[in-house]
């Protein structure tokens, strides 16, 4: 599976699900179920590797202004949620984080944002398929810490300034 099907396959399951992300998590697996299981690992390593890649405060910082807050647990499934949301919205949201202001077109609290399903769903279609769990997908380990330079989360006045189109737009 190239980059390209990656995105097909989170594009149409997003669609399809409407936006909720539980939903795309199911409609994902069972698109996952129609492939072979080397398929279903390549899908894996693509949304590992685009999940770490948004392991940076300064996406953190971002995920902090939607979510009013974010744990670590919250950001880690902020991140699946972006991958969720296609390659314009992750590549945007990951390269200049103030941009998911402009790129998303609604943000409801309630249902966006969390996307720990996703998360799981290559494992859980890999596990159906061949009775065994997932092996070692064979890509380097994320970062102990969050790339870049840390962002003071609690301060509502370097969020503001920080991500001046989010603040606006969700916190203003």
């Amino acid at each position: 599976m190239d980059e390209t099907e990656f995105w097909e396959l989170v594009d149409a399951t997003r669609e399809a699900a409407e936006g909720d992300p539980e939903e795309q998590a199911d409609l994902l697996v069972d698109r996952l179920l129609a492939l072979d299981p080397d398929m279903v690992l390549d899908f894996a390593r693509h949304f590992e590797a685009r999940y770490n890649r948004a392991y940076t405060w300064d996406l953190w910082g971002a995920a902090w202004i939607l979510l009013d807050g974010a744990s670590d647990d919250a950001f880690d499934f902020f991140r699946c949620w972006l991958i969720g949301q296609g390659r314009e919205v992750y590549e945007g949201g990951v390269h200049d984080p103030d941009s998911l202001a402009d790129l998303l077109a609604d943000f409801d609290e309630e249902i966006d944002g969390d996307g720990e399903e996703l998360g799981y769903a290559a494992d859980e279609a890999y596990e159906q398929l061949t009775g065994t769990v997932a092996p070692d997908l064979g890509i380097p380990p994320a970062a102990s810490e969050p790339l870049g330079a840390p962002v003071d989360l609690e301060s509502d006045r370097v969020l503001a300034e920080r991500y001046p189109k989010l603040w606006e737009r969700f916190r203003g």
